[in-house]
């Protein structure tokens, strides 16, 4: 099965989604992490169309959505643009899973909105902490890395086999199969016949992160919903330390760390993650 491509208008945006299966079963809405597209979720989405209709979005400046004119990309506006789904998809409720990114967009979606969100699971998603520079520092680092911004190109490759050994290179338990996958909806051919890349270079731009670590903690200690954090034990983001201290913030939530996994758990243990999914959705 293939889903469907649809479009809908946020912030003056026009951004891209994938309808797939039934749409009268449960809504279940899929958010991908930073520098990721909606079809990375294929492999989950095929697997949950027996009880849901699943949705899932290409964020601002990333895969078929629109890149943000100015180049700015704050948390606020992801969940701007997540809350303007829901509304098109007119859904009482809705069960949603995010990754990295994504899952602490699907978080302070879930904190800030609780009466539209049924279940919440976030994939390494444990929140992004607080920075310890000063905010001269921080601005200075901001500006710094626009100007670096200014003058970077996308980088080419020559054929779609060179991306998708660049891919390959990016999370080595990747199958052969989910490799050209991946890369099939991640890059765009230019005229020249090379291949780059979909998401815009400017979601690099990080700025100082919108909350401290006190603010998240009190705008999670309000979450009410049924939450689930999971996590891989090989990831890169546990050299950040305090990841599942932030987790607790959200009481009575649930968290999943899997062994022989990574960043992308949804993909280095399809099988297991699509269960445990399953079961803390029923």
């Amino acid at each position: 099965m293939e889903p469907q491509d649809r479009y809908f208008e946020s912030s003056r945006l026009r951004l891209h989604y994938v309808a797939w299966g039934d749409e009268s079963k449960p809504a279940l809405v899929l958010v991908h992490g930073g520098r990721d597209h909606a079809r990375s979720w294929d492999f989950v989405a095929q697997r949950m169309l027996d009880r849901y209709a699943v949705y899932a979005l290409d964020l601002r400046g990333h895969g078929d959505s629109e890149h943000a004119v100015n180049g700015a990309y704050p948390l606020t506006a992801y969940v701007a643009d997540v809350c303007k789904l829901l509304d098109v998809l007119d859904r009482p409720t809705v069960r949603i899973l995010g990754h990295s990114l994504g899952g602490r967009i699907v978080m302070d979606t879930t904190a800030s909105f609780p009466e539209r969100i049924e279940k919440v699971v976030a994939i390494e998603g444990f929140g992004r902490m607080g920075s310890e520079n000063s905010p001269a520092h921080q601005i200075q680092n901001y500006v710094r890395i626009a100007r670096e911004l200014e003058s970077r190109q996308p980088h080419p490759y020559a054929t779609i086999e060179a991306a998708e050994q660049r891919m390959s290179e990016e999370n080595k338990r990747l199958s052969p199969e989910m490799v050209r996958h991946l890369t099939k909806y991640a890059v765009r051919r230019q005229e020249d016949g090379s291949y780059v890349w979909k998401f815009d270079n400017y979601t690099r731009l990080t700025p100082a992160p919108e909350w401290s670590m006190e603010q998240t903690e009190a705008l999670w200690n309000q979450v009410k919903t049924p939450t689930m954090f999971i996590g891989g034990v090989e990831s890169w983001s546990h050299r950040f330390p305090g990841r599942e201290v932030m987790a607790s913030y959200v009481p009575n939530a649930r968290i999943h760390v899997f062994k022989d996994a990574g960043h992308w758990v949804h993909h280095d243990q399809l099988e297991g993650f699509v269960d445990l999914v399953r079961e803390f959705f029923a």
